[in-house]
């Protein structure tokens, strides 16, 4: 682990760090100044040049480093990564629940979790952090960047543990909304129980028949709403895409679903059809002091790109 930053947090983000190579005692340093191994470093993803004269790579001190400083082994540099534009996510971030320990928060569709790939700013975690002045703060647990709905944050890592612990345990109870056709030949209220995979590099998950059972969920019929019907969805485990997965499945696959049963090509700023899946509600035993907790969402299926 590093040393404490020297910088302070920007846009919500901390600072990223490298530390140069430990040298062979027997061989001579590979480089002659700290900006040769800068440059080395970062061939071409970061423009270590401007970076240097403008004093934006620092030690631990918080120095700047100088291009022509003397290499040396063993040397934590800190920077800021420049960050690209990104289309702002419609929608409002509802702040549901705030306390000394714990931010719960409804997220529009479309806004992503933690900041990732080409969703930095636009993420719930980096808005939040400037938003509410808190730089530890960090989610307990996910939901896909097009899942809408409850979000549960640590507001400073020493409360991560015992909830994180929760969520891993299965002690937090979860209830989600869905709208999708009505699958006629479903008895329903049922539970689905089978085998989910997801490999690494690929968009989708799927279902291993003869697979011993890591998914599952009750799925119950509400009623109807625009013609769909509206379920009801209580997962016991968090497989990814389970709950997607699991209503395609029944035939019946969620409404403006981009990947099942057909990936859709849908380009990052394009608003305009949520996937209908909501994450309405949240009910626990408080791990750090016994109480019962729930919190419920206040945004109400058919979702919109503006909600």
């Amino acid at each position: 682990m590093p040393p404490r930053s020297p910088l302070p947090a920007r846009h919500g983000l901390d600072a990223a760090w490298v530390r140069t190579p430990d040298r062979d005692p027997l061989s001579p340093a590979p480089w002659v100044s700290m900006g040769a191994w800068l440059r080395h470093r970062f061939p071409e993803r970061v423009d270590v040049d401007s970076m240097l004269a403008g004093g934006r790579f620092v030690d631990g001190s918080g120095r700047p480093v100088q291009d022509g400083d003397p290499y040396a082994p063993h040397q934590f540099v800190w920077f800021h990564r420049d960050l690209r534009e990104e289309p702002p996510v419609p929608g409002e971030l509802h702040v549901v629940h705030r306390d000394e320990r714990l931010v719960v928060v409804d997220k529009p569709p479309f806004l992503s979790t933690i900041p990732r790939g080409g969703h930095v700013r636009q993420s719930v975690v980096v808005r939040l952090r400037e938003e509410l002045g808190l730089p530890e703060l960090s989610p307990l647990h996910r939901l896909d960047r097009v899942t809408s709905g409850l979000l549960m944050l640590a507001t400073e890592r020493r409360w991560r543990g015992p909830y994180q612990t929760a969520f891993e345990r299965r002690a937090v109870g979860k209830v989600y909304r869905a709208l999708a056709p009505v699958a006629g030949d479903v008895e329903l209220p049922t539970v689905v129980r089978n085998h989910i995979r997801k490999d690494r590099g690929t968009w989708r998950a799927h279902v291993v028949p003869g697979a011993p059972v890591n998914a599952e969920t009750l799925v119950e019929l509400e009623g109807e709403v625009d013609g769909h019907g509206l379920y009801r969805l209580t997962p016991r485990t968090g497989r990814t895409h389970q709950l997607r997965l699991h209503l395609h499945g029944l035939g019946a696959p969620i409404v403006d679903d981009p990947l099942y049963p057909v990936v859709r090509d849908v380009p990052v700023d394009d608003f305009t059809r949520p996937l209908q899946l909501l994450a309405a509600g949240l009910w626990f035993t408080d791990p750090v002091d016994g109480k019962e907790r729930s919190f419920a969402g206040v945004r109400r299926l058919p979702l919109t790109a503006e909600r």
